[in-house]
C-alpha cells in the first residue's frame, strides 16, 4: 500500500539450518574442554527480545521463538520450549539433529539430569544465566553425576561467521510530561527502598529499568525502545550509567547532567570492582551471574533479590494512563479501518497474510505518530492461527481463504503508550464449531473483563475466570491468560500477569493484557486480546477495598463468530456496551463508509448476529 520503510519484514529467517552448525559447536566445545554447553533464548540482561548479535539460539538451530534452551551434547541435542511453540519449533529445527522437548513435559534441567553422562562436565555463559538459574543447572549436573563450568568466551560467537555487531542505535530523552515523573523524584524513591532493603547499591542490568529511571528511550532492540547497558544506583552518591551506545541526544545529555553521570559501557568492569566493602543489590531476575562473581572478587557482598524499580514501573502514573488512553484511542481508530478494509479484501479473495500485516501497519503508520510495531504481526491464516506465536515469512505466506478463520495479533509503539490487540475474523461462512469456540474464548474474556476482586488479588486467582467456559466443553489453552504491558516500553512487562504463575498482587495503575483462546491443530486458531488497566472499584454495601479493570482496547468482536445463546444476560450487555462506546469513542475519526461499517459491527447483539 505504500512505498515507505517498514517496521518488519518477512524473510525466511533460515529453518532447518541441518548440522553444520551444531558440529562446529561441538568442535569449540572440544577446544574448551567441555562435554556440551546450554544455549539460552537470552542475551546479558536476560530480555525476551535481544538485538541481532545475541540470537544465538535462532542462529545455532533454526529456531524464532522468543523463549527457549538448547542443550548440545558430544552426541544428541535438544531444544526445549514452552506450550507456544510446540508446533512451531518442530517446523524450524532440524528434529533429525535436535530432539524438540515440550517444557510441559520436561524442564532443560530435567533433560540435562537424564542426559548428561557421569563425570562429564556442562559449560555455559555466566553473562546469560541468573544466579538461580545457574544454581538448576548444577543441581541438574550433580544428579547426573557432572560438573557445571563457566566458560569466559562464548563458543557459539567463536563459530558464529558474520555475527551481527553489537547495537548503537541513538539514546534520546523521554519527555517528563509523558513520564509523569522526573529523574530526581524516581531517584528519590529507589534510594529509599535501598535503605528499607539494607543494601549500599543498586546495579540496574534490566534496560527496561533504565529506561524508566533516567526518562531515556534508545533504538538497540527492535520493537522496544530500549538502550542496552547498566547503571550503579547508590543510596548516597551520584548514580552512574554506562551505555552500550556512544550515540547519546545531546538534550539526554544536558538533561542527566544534574543528577547522573553517563560512562562508556567499558568502565562498567571497574565499577563494580571498586564496590568493596558494599552491599550491592542485583536484580534476580535480570542479572547475569557474572555480575555477582564480579561484585564479590571487588569484595563487595552481592545480595541478590527484586530491583525495586521492577514494581515502580510497574504501576503508571496519571500522565502515563492519560498516554496510554490516547494511543488506544489512535490504535482503535487504525484497527477499525483495518477491520472494514479486512472485510472487502477477504471477500475478493487474493488476499494473503502478509498483505494483511503491510496494510495494517500503513493504517497505523498514516498519522506519523507509529514509532513502530511492538512485536512482529502474528497473521495466521486457517491453521497458522493454530500456531500461538506464528511469525509470517515469504516461505510461510498463506492466502486468507473462504470457510477459515484469521487471527490477528498485533501492537504499536507510540510514544506515550504500548498496544497490543488481538481480533480472530471469520472469512466467509463460519462453522458450527468455529462459533462455539469463539464464543466460549469470548465468555472468558468478557469474565476478565467484568472482574471485581480484592486488594490483594493476583493474576494466578482471576485465571481460571478466563478458562471455566473452556474447561466446561473439555478445552483449554496452553498459555498465560495476560501479560504486563509497560509505558512506551516493552509489550511484555512484569511482575504483574494473569496466568497460573501469577503471584503478584494486582494494584491500580497495572496494564495486563487479557487474551484467552483456543487453537485446533492443523486447522484454526481463536484469540480475543484487549489491554486493560486496574483501578479503584466502589461496591455499594461492600466491606473490602475493591478493584476492576477499565478496558482500554477499542476495535468490535466479530458478531458474526458470536452465538448469543451461550451467552448469559450480564455477558451480552456487557459486549453491548462496549460495542457502544468502542461506536462513539471512534467514529469521529472515520470516513463515512467505515463508519458505517462500525455501525453494523457494534449493533446490539440483540439485532441477531
Amino acid at each position: 500500500m505504500t512505498s515507505r520503510p517498514r517496521f518488519q519484514t518477512f524473510e525466511d529467517p533460515g529453518h532447518r539450518k541441518g548440522p553444520e552448525r551444531i558440529a562446529a559447536l561441538r568442535a569449540a566445545l572440544r577446544e574448551a574442554g567441555v562435554d556440551g554447553f546450554v544455549v539460552p533464548r537470552a542475551d546479558e540482561h536476560q530480555s525476551e527480545y535481544v538485538p541481532a548479535d545475541a540470537e544465538r539460539l535462532s542462529w545455532l538451530t533454526g529456531f524464532t521463538g522468543s523463549a527457549g534452551t538448547a542443550i548440545v551434547l558430544a552426541d544428541c541435542a535438544a531444544l526445549v520450549v514452552d506450550g507456544r511453540y510446540t508446533l512451531q519449533a518442530p517446523a524450524q529445527v532440524d528434529t533429525g539433529v535436535i530432539a524438540v522437548v515440550p517444557l510441559a513435559k520436561r524442564t532443560a534441567e530435567a533433560w540435562i539430569g537424564e542426559t548428561l553422562g557421569a563425570g562429564q562436565v556442562l559449560g555455559y555463559d555466566p553473562w546469560l544465566h541468573t544466579p538461580e538459574g545457574v544454581a538448576r543447572l548444577e543441581r541438574a549436573a550433580a544428579k547426573a553425576g557432572a560438573t557445571l563450568k563457566a566458560l569466559a568466551g562464548n563458543p557459539v560467537d567463536a563459530v558464529w561467521a558474520g555475527r551481527p555487531k553489537p547495537p548503537s542505535g541513538r539514546v534520546v530523552a523521554h519527555p517528563e510530561a509523558l513520564a509523569g515523573e522526573g529523574v530526581e523524584g524516581k531517584l528519590a524513591r529507589i534510594r529509599a527502598a535501598l535503605a528499607e532493603a539494607g543494601c549500599d547499591d543498586l546495579v540496574i542490568s534490566d534496560p527496561h529499568n533504565l529506561a524508566w529511571t533516567f526518562n531515556l528511550r534508545g533504538q538497540d532492540v527492535g520493537h522496544t525502545p530500549l538502550a542496552l547497558g547498566y547503571a550503579l544506583v547508590p543510596r548516597d552518591g551520584r548514580p552512574a550509567l554506562f551505555l552500550t551506545s556512544p550515540d547519546i541526544a545531546p538534550d539526554l545529555r544536558a538533561a542527566l547532567a544534574p543528577v547522573a553521570e553517563l560512562k562508556p559501557r567499558a568502565a562498567f568492569a571497574d565499577a563494580l570492582a571498586a564496590l568493596n566493602g558494599l552491599r550491592v543489590r542485583l536484580d534476580a531476575a535480570t542479572a547475569g551471574i557474572a555480575l555477582k562473581l564480579a561484585v564479590e572478587a571487588g569484595g563487595g557482598t552481592a545480595d541478590v533479590g527484586p530491583d525495586p524499580v521492577t514494581a515502580m514501573k510497574a504501576v503508571k502514573n496519571a500522565a502515563e494512563i492519560a498516554g496510554t488512553r490516547a494511543a488506544h484511542r489512535r490504535d482503535g481508530v487504525a484497527l477499525v479501518r483495518f477491520l472494514c478494509w479486512l472485510d472487502l479484501a477477504a471477500a475478493k479473495g487474493g488476499l494473503t497474510e502478509i498483505a494483511a500485516v503491510e496494510a495494517l501497519e500503513d493504517f497505523r503508520a498514516e498519522d506519523g505518530q507509529l514509532r513502530d510495531v511492538s512485536f512482529p504481526t502474528i497473521s495466521g491464516s486457517g491453521p497458522n492461527g493454530a500456531i500461538v506465536h506464528y511469525r509470517v515469512t515469504a516461505a510461510t505466506d498463506r492466502a486468507v481463504l473462504p470457510g477459515e478463520l484469521f487471527l490477528i495479533d498485533s501492537g504499536a509503539q507510540y510514544v506515550d503508550g504500548t498496544t497490543d490487540v488481538t481480533r480472530t475474523v471469520a472469512v466467509g461462512e463460519p462453522s458450527p464449531e468455529m462459533r462455539d469456540r469463539y464464543t466460549r474464548v469470548l465468555k472468558g474474556h468478557v469474565a476478565i473483563s467484568r472482574a471485581l476482586f480484592p486488594e490483594g488479588v493476583t493474576g494466578a486467582q482471576l485465571d481460571t475466570l478466563a478458562r471455566l467456559p473452556l474447561w466446561e466443553a473439555g478445552l483449554d489453552f496452553d498459555h498465560g491468560t495476560g501479560h504486563g504491558v509497560g509505558s512506551f516500553l516493552s509489550v511484555h512487562e512484569g511482575p504483574q500477569r494473569i496466568a497460573k504463575t501469577g503471584t503478584v498482587a494486582l494494584q491500580p495503575g497495572m496494564i495486563l493484557s487479557n487474551e484467552p483462546g483456543y487453537y485446533r491443530t492443523d486447522a484454526y486458531g481463536i484469540r480475543i486480546e484487549n489491554l486493560v488497566l486496574v483501578e479503584p472499584r466502589v461496591v455499594e454495601g461492600g466491606e473490602r477495598a475493591m478493584q476492576g479493570f477499565e478496558t482500554l482496547t477499542l476495535a468490535p468482536y466479530d458478531r458474526r463468530l458470536i452465538l448469543p445463546a451461550l451467552l448469559s444476560p450480564e455477558e451480552t450487555a456487557w459486549i453491548d456496551a462496549y460495542h457502544a462506546r468502542v461506536r462513539a469513542t471512534l467514529a469521529a475519526g472515520l470516513d463515512d463508509g467505515t463508519q458505517a461499517w462500525l455501525e453494523a459491527a457494534t449493533r446490539p447483539l440483540a439485532f441477531g448476529v
